[in-house]
């Protein structure tokens, strides 16, 4: 069977017509799976922060509880801007009622000079190595008792950089 108008035999005209739409439906695809790729990347980079995090530093925590001294020592990592440092203490999950306004010189509810970098009249840097201690006054509460559980918590720059936890021996 031939067709009329042409060489070409009908069954094979109608298959010819239809030979163009594989590539478009190709390109399609192609492109949604672009568009997909593109969002999943931009996702990801939306993700990503550029800012450095605070600094990194491991510490050890004691109590006394005869003396209520809390000493803490900067034992690896970063040093720490003591300027800005927060210092949050707490007896048996109960906050002290004046907490140490690091660095500084006499402060309520601490008896005498803190040592180390929470002294304002050292260097305000905290280096590896270095060991900070205050003491808590009877007037502030609570005070810590031996077989009580203290907890420190290190703040620079809005960021916790340390949750440290021991018993007041």
């Amino acid at each position: 069977m031939t067709d009329p108008l042409g060489s070409y035999p009908v069954w094979r005209r109608n298959c010819r017509s239809s030979r163009g739409i594989s590539p478009i439906v190709g390109v399609l695809v192609l492109l949604a799976i672009t568009v997909c790729l593109a969002a999943v990347v931009a996702a990801g980079a939306a993700t990503m922060t550029l800012e450095a995090g605070g600094p990194t530093a491991a510490f050890d925590l004691q109590a006394d509880g005869e003396t209520g001294a809390v000493a803490i020592e900067h034992v690896a990592g970063d040093s720490i801007d003591v300027t800005e440092l927060s210092v949050t203490v707490a007896v048996e999950g109960t906050a002290l009622r004046d907490q140490p306004p690091v660095p500084f010189v006499g402060a309520d509810g601490f008896d005498g000079t803190p040592t180390g970098p929470f002294n304002e009249a050292t260097e305000p840097v905290w280096h590896a190595g270095e060991r900070a201690a205050v003491t808590v006054a009877e007037t502030n509460e609570p005070t810590p008792e031996s077989g009580e559980t203290v907890s420190v918590r290190l703040v620079v720059d809005g960021q916790q950089v340390a949750a440290l936890e021991t018993t007041a021996t």
